[in-house]
């Protein structure tokens, strides 16, 4: 079977794609929840009917913004879980890829640390859940390694989570730290340099466990 994409699905896709760019731009001066449709159509050359067939309303676009903001943080991670190495090797992977993240990505992270506490219901809802299936990937991980006495599925779920929510805080300081990088140029490797001895502590801890 062919898998060539016609001309009117082509358009379909590029008119996604606009509205979608238009609303992560204009987002980084506001909030979804003060955000208009007749703003995003406008910032994308569309009609709001275009709008209309794309997206029920613009908690549906935050949603999908949400997923592509997360996807391909999730593939990097991934790649620094899987990769051999000690400890040590794998901490310096992970901030150096949060950064990389941050530095390709500035406006997603930026739309993530704004909407997680944002007034949009749906879009904190996807962002939590986009988390919580990063956490259980991590938590899967972490299970292949070798056991550690006295841990069991929770606390495997709370490293997890430790980790996850380490990564979003590392990543929200790196997008304030490129942001002052002219006044501050040494800012960023501070932020590196404090987020790896923090999983060193967290890594640390860990070997130390000895259950609930």
């Amino acid at each position: 079977m062919s898998h060539t994409v016609g001309p009117r699905q082509a358009q379909k896709q590029q008119s996604r794609r606009a509205l979608m760019d238009a609303g992560l731009h204009l987002l980084a001066d506001q909030n979804l929840a003060s955000l208009g449709v007749r703003e995003v159509t406008r910032e994308a050359g569309l009609s709001p009917a275009a709008f209309y067939r794309h997206f029920p309303d613009l908690a549906a676009l935050g949603v999908a913004l949400v997923e592509e903001s997360l996807a391909s943080l999730h593939v990097m991670i991934r790649s620094v879980l899987a990769e051999a190495g000690g400890a040590e090797e794998m901490i310096d992977r992970a901030v150096a890829v949060i950064e990389l993240h941050v530095r390709e990505h500035r406006s997603h992270v930026r739309f993530l640390a704004r909407e997680r506490h944002g007034g949009v219901r749906r879009v904190r809802e996807a962002i939590d859940a986009e988390l919580g299936r990063f956490a259980t990937e991590v938590g899967e991980a972490l299970a292949l390694q070798p056991a550690l006495p006295g841990w069991g599925p929770q606390e495997l779920r709370m490293l997890a989570e430790l980790y996850v929510d380490h990564m979003v805080s590392t990543a929200a300081a790196f997008l304030e730290g490129l942001e002052a990088s002219e006044s501050d140029p040494g800012r960023v490797d501070r932020i590196a340099a404090t987020a790896r001895m923090q999983l060193r502590l967290i890594s640390l801890g860990r070997r130390h466990w000895q259950g609930s």
